[in-house]
């Protein structure tokens, strides 16, 4: 693909002079390369290390004798001492962390230029996210990540219901070449949004695109959404930067007094980094007349703790306000208690889950609900905003083998107003994000009208965390493809640009 003014660039991203070209002797090496897969010991002829490996252990490997010639490895005393894995308490494997040699003959480059400890290359900022902020969680918010859009290696949370974005072993990694690993369980399915990294792009030609299209008579609208519907967050983040730097002018105004209406808050949005528009939309939704309580949950229930924590951060930077604060002048009641436990990000993020406690949990929201007079509202706080989502998940199942009937059901029974559908969205997006996102984008463009600022935030935030499952999910529940509903809604440059985010049909 190509664009005004801006050759294709060939090779794979980034250049061969940036940070992360192929190291020779590199992970992955040759076929049979370490790590050793389960099921696998001992390594074959050829693996990893050639001259180092498992110290020998008490009554395990090697017998004495040793392994057989063949294949390199050492004959009578088993294999060597030096270097390799330390022997692990109670002997036998797994290695103990720390045990892994710095730098091994044809394995993990100990220390090349950039690298971090454990061999990786240096990588991304490690605040999460683009641009060096906490992400909407995809590619590996709130982790160091790897490039382009998986988590860090040793930091893959395993979510336990199907359709969450999580990490994939099976990409190829630093260095290149395929991995040798066993086929990767269906539950593990990757990147699941929609936009990937442009290969080789380069902040400081795409504003050269980005001026040509608004310089003179007229603005080239297809450039803009070209250019920008094709770069991921952290891609087009520093463009803003770029264009101070290049024409000592404003990205933002200079967009501003070209565009207009939807198209121009679109594209607006789309420059800013995910916590930077997370506070926009909640200093949005608290301002002014009324409040909009359905962006506070949704944005609430769905960030991660250090996505919240960087929300509340630049919240009191721009605005001068905790975003605490702000809430409780804004709203009353147990529905003001459900915003601030969630603003604080400070849910129990253990991916373990302990059914014993799943069913305690189960029977106090059941004492506090079904099982008296009155509800006591604090406990079903308590629970929805402290445990872990997987923890939660679990509690959902057991409340429903236990009382027969749905959480969601029991909620609606129980309470009212702003409570009830704050509590319920809190459960439903725990349940099945996708789900709970695909029926927000539903409801703001079913009947008259559209929820442009809904649609807009939802397909801007999800665009790179989960819209691959948002879109299974949409299809699901409504019988048509979300990038068919956005057609029949919307028009124009803003259409062109959202079905850019959405990224196909289905």
């Amino acid at each position: 693909m190509s664009y005004p003014g801006y050759p294709p660039a060939g090779g794979n991203y980034p250049p061969a002079s940036g940070q992360y070209q192929q190291t020779p002797g590199a992970y992955p090496g040759q076929p049979g390369a370490y790590p050793p897969q389960g099921g696998y010991f001992p390594p074959q002829p050829g693996a990893f290390p050639p001259g180092a490996g498992y110290p020998p252990q008490a009554g395990g490997y090697p017998q004495a004798g040793g392994y057989p010639q063949a294949g390199g490895f050492p004959q009578a005393g088993g294999y060597p001492q030096a270097g390799g894995y330390p022997a692990a308490p109670g002997g036998g494997f797994p290695p103990q962390a720390g045990g892994y040699p710095g730098a091994q003959p044809g394995g993990y480059p100990g220390a090349q230029p950039g690298a971090q400890p454990g061999g990786y290359p240096t990588m991304p900022p490690a605040g999460g996210g683009w641009g060096g902020q906490p992400g909407f969680g995809a590619p590996g918010a709130a982790v160091p990540q790897g490039y382009p859009g998986g988590p860090a290696p040793g930091q893959q949370p395993m979510p336990a219901y199907p359709g969450a974005q999580v990490p994939n072993p099976s990409m190829p990694g630093y260095g290149g070449g395929a991995p040798t690993g066993p086929a990767v369980p269906g539950i593990n399915r990757g990147y699941r949004g929609s936009l990937k990294d442009f290969p080789g792009a380069d902040p400081l030609r795409d504003v050269e695109v980005l001026r040509k299209a608004m310089k003179g008579f007229g603005t080239d609208e297809n450039a803009i959404i070209e250019l920008l519907g094709s770069r991921t967050n952290k891609q087009r983040v520093p463009l803003v930067a770029a264009y101070k730097t290049t024409y000592g002018k404003d990205l933002n105004s200079d967009l501003k007094s070209e565009l207009t209406g939807n198209f121009e808050s679109l594209v607006l949005a789309m420059l800013k980094t995910p916590a930077q528009f997370d506070a926009s939309e909640l200093k949005a939704a608290i301002a002014g007349a009324g409040t909009d309580e359905a962006c506070l949950i949704e944005i609430l229930s769905s960030r991660n703790n250090a996505e919240i924590q960087e929300i509340n951060r630049l919240y009191k930077a721009e605005y001068g306000k905790k975003l605490e604060d702000a809430i409780i002048g804004d709203t009353s009641g147990h529905f003001r208690r459900l915003l601030v436990s969630l603003s604080q990000g400070n849910r129990d993020e253990r991916e373990t889950v302990d059914i014993a406690l799943a069913k305690q949990d189960a029977q106090k929201l059941y004492a506090a609900g079904e099982h008296k007079v009155g509800t006591d509202e604090s406990q079903f706080n308590a629970v929805l905003c402290a445990r872990s989502k997987p923890h939660l998940r679990q509690v959902f199942q057991e409340y429903q083998q236990m009382c027969g009937k749905d959480i969601e059901k029991s909620i609606c029974g129980e309470m009212s107003g702003h409570l009830e559908t704050g509590m319920v969205a809190v459960v439903k997006c725990i349940k099945n994000t996708p789900a709970y996102f695909a029926e927000r984008l539903n409801n703001a463009m079913k009947g008259a009208g559209t929820k442009d600022r809904t649609l807009i935030r939802v397909m801007v935030t999800r665009s790179e965390v989960d819209m691959l499952d948002i879109r299974q999910e949409y299809l699901r529940l409504y019988g048509k493809s979300l990038y068919t509903a956005i057609s029949g809604d919307t028009s124009g440059d803003y259409k062109k640009l959202l079905l850019k985010l959405c990224g196909g049909t289905d």
